[in-house]
């Protein structure tokens, strides 16, 4: 006689519906998932949109330390040891659909089932890269090359599938507090790619694939920083990156002395 059916675990099918310990949430846009400082409950997955990572400081400075796409986590503090404080705000930048898992759900799945907590431990490994990333460019890249970068990866070239030309609306202000330098220069840079046709800008930002060509010419890469396709979004197709991409990603930063900062 049969034993009973069973059914491997699916992260994909796990992470795309309501259950036990979690919940569908639909965000407007400039409304918060967490803010700084609530206690630190539960996980969230990013379906669909757009949301960013910021922080205060004592003294009411904000600095946006991270962008948020489609088949990102956020809020994973709430899975250390001893639970404690959000240390960041999330916010969502355009219309949101995300997964709210419980800190209890989420430490059982992880637990339990050895197919989720390895396609999590990629994702975790992919942040620790994009944040070493990160780092790389603020010390040794100008403020420029900083921009071009941030504009790449917000029209997510380098990922698979076509890059989304069109991207989600966004500040002077924030681009700024991302690349540390002041709006002033910011707006100076995008003018100067709007001249030289890398980008369009009539309230929303088109980027175009000749803005490679800013961080090409000093080897800045990219690819160090993109996100791997740890679970495919539904509605992309995947593709290789093209070879373009590859030649950046097989070069070094450049030095402060040799990228010094100045206007062109």
């Amino acid at each position: 006689m049969a034993g009973p059916t069973t059914f491997a675990f699916d992260p994909a099918e796990f992470l795309a519906h309501s259950g036990l310990g979690r919940a569908i949430v639909h965000l407007k846009a400039k409304h918060v998932f967490f803010s700084q400082g609530q206690a630190a409950d539960c996980v969230f997955y990013l379906q669909s949109g757009r949301a960013k990572l910021t922080v205060v400081s004592k003294k009411g400075k904000e600095a946006t330390i991270s962008l948020l796409v489609a088949g990102d986590f956020v809020g994973e503090e709430a899975l250390a040891g001893a639970a404690g404080l959000r240390m960041a705000t999330a916010t969502a930048i355009t219309g949101c659909i995300a997964l709210k898992i419980d800190r209890v759900a989420m430490v059982r799945v992880l637990q339990e089932e050895h197919a989720f907590s390895g396609m999590f431990l990629k994702f975790m490994l992919a942040r620790s890269m994009r944040t070493q990333a990160d780092l790389i460019d603020q010390l040794f890249n100008s403020s420029e090359k900083r921009l071009a970068r941030i504009l790449l990866l917000m029209a997510e070239f380098g990922k698979p599938g076509e890059p989304e030309m069109l991207i989600p609306p966004v500040t002077q202000e924030t681009l700024a507090e991302m690349i540390g330098t002041t709006r002033s220069r910011v707006s100076f840079f995008m003018n100067r790619f709007r001249k030289l046709g890398f980008i369009e800008y009539n309230g929303r930002i088109r980027v175009h694939k000749s803005l490679l060509n800013v961080v090409l010419h000093d080897g800045l890469s990219v690819g160090n920083s993109e996100r791997p396709n740890i679970l495919q979004p539904p509605g992309k197709t995947t593709r290789q990156p093209k070879s373009k991409m590859a030649a950046v990603m097989a070069k070094p930063p450049t030095t402060r002395a040799e990228n010094n900062e100045r206007p062109m």
